[in-house]
């Protein structure tokens, strides 16, 4: 009896010792941790905001020619020469048309001589009505060669017709010019253009918000100002002048024109570029609605819009119902169930769940990113250690 109870305690402790020298596996689980790309909710009045590149342009400029053909005889201007209004920038060579004048003259003073003798004749009786009107007839004619002839010579000078700056200067001296042939151009750059164009999608939601796009709504209603490379923390006031009516064929935008004095703390010419912002704040309804890419709304069980907020203190994901309103290209209208300031997931929103913990991408296209997280860490699900004891 005493040996078959010693075998069953042996046989248990081999059980034992075998179970415990054998392979044993335990099962860790590590919490999933996802990097997200997120974007911060803008209060709605950035959203009034718009920049356009734009054009510098004089207010007021002209190509001149000569009204008639001729040689170059002085030219008396340099591109960039400040001109008065009034002031001769070239000459053509006056003799050929100083002969013409010289001609006609003598033709003028033999037909009024003939004329003036005419009308004693035809009250005397000597001639008949019929020659003295062919006298008339004659001086009246020779009187009006001659004066196209002098306005043909006081076309040889070209003058400015308005104070301004040379821009341009297309021919050199003593050379053959054509009538109507492009002489110089003169831009008057006290007052300066400052031209871009407005897309048509803002046009028209301009028009939905009003009811109509008026004149005097962009005129008085929308600050305006223009920003220059040179000095990009200065803004200069800009007053609007017109804006087409007629999309461009090509582009689909409407040409907007507003003026602003020439500055004198930098140098602004005709050609250069600017930076112009707009601020629609006043004339579009942009009140508690805000704007996300499309991608950052899903629609849960129920159907319902909703959003995936980060809470930047646990790093974690909850949803959030949303009222939404109409998609602008990739953009979505938020109308109700976000505020200011909240981060949101804009990728990989259909593969969250609530509570999971996530890590912010260091992307370049990362809006206002935390730069205290730490770096993204790849999704680990369920690992599996196996150690041998």
């Amino acid at each position: 009896m005493k040996q078959f109870k010693l075998s069953g305690l042996l046989l248990i402790s081999l059980a034992l010792f075998s179970s415990a020298c054998s392979k044993k596996q335990e099962t860790v689980q590590v919490e999933e941790v996802r990097p997200v790309k997120t974007i911060v909710v803008e209060a709605p009045s950035t959203g009034g905001v718009r920049q356009f590149p734009g054009r510098v342009d004089a207010n007021r400029k002209v190509e001149l020619s000569f009204r008639v053909a001729g040689k170059v005889h002085e030219l008396l201007v340099k591109e960039g020469n400040l001109v008065e209004k009034g002031s001769v920038i070239a000459r053509l060579d006056p003799t050929d048309f100083q002969i013409v004048v010289n001609d006609k003259k003598a033709l003028f003073t033999r037909a009024s001589n003939d004329y003036n003798r005419g009308k004693k004749l035809v009250k005397e009786g000597h001639i008949s009505k019929m020659d003295f009107d062919k006298l008339e007839s004659s001086f009246l004619s020779s009187q009006a060669e001659l004066n196209l002839a002098k306005q043909q010579l006081a076309y040889t000078e070209l003058k400015a017709p308005y104070a301004g700056t040379v821009a341009r200067r297309y021919i050199q001296n003593f050379e053959e010019v054509q009538a109507k042939q492009n002489i110089i151009a003169l831009n008057d750059n006290s007052i300066l253009e400052v031209k871009f164009d407005l897309p048509e999608n803002l046009i028209l939601r301009l028009q939905r918000d009003s009811g109509s796009v008026q004149e005097s709504k962009i005129k008085d209603q929308i600050p305006v100002v223009a920003i220059f490379q040179t000095q990009l923390g200065k803004e200069y006031p800009l007053s609007f002048k017109e804006m087409s009516t007629k999309a461009d064929a090509s582009t689909q935008t409407f040409l907007a024109t507003y003026t602003m004095p020439k500055p004198e703390s930098i140098i602004i010419l005709p050609g250069m570029t600017a930076t112009v912002k707009l601020d629609f704040s006043r004339v579009l309804n942009t009140d508690e609605i805000y704007y996300l890419p499309v991608s950052a709304v899903v629609a849960d069980v129920d159907l319902n819009a909703t959003v995936w907020v980060v809470d930047e203190k646990t790093m974690q994901v909850a949803p959030a119902s949303v009222k939404v309103g109409t998609m602008k290209g990739n953009r979505i209208q938020i109308k109700e169930g976000i505020e200011v300031g909240q981060r949101v997931v804009i990728a990989g929103v259909p593969f969250l769940n609530k509570g999971l913990k996530v890590t912010l991408m260091q992307d370049p296209e990362q809006a206002h990113d935390n730069l205290k997280h730490e770096q993204p860490v790849m999704p680990v699900m369920k690992k599996t250690i196996e150690s041998k004891i």
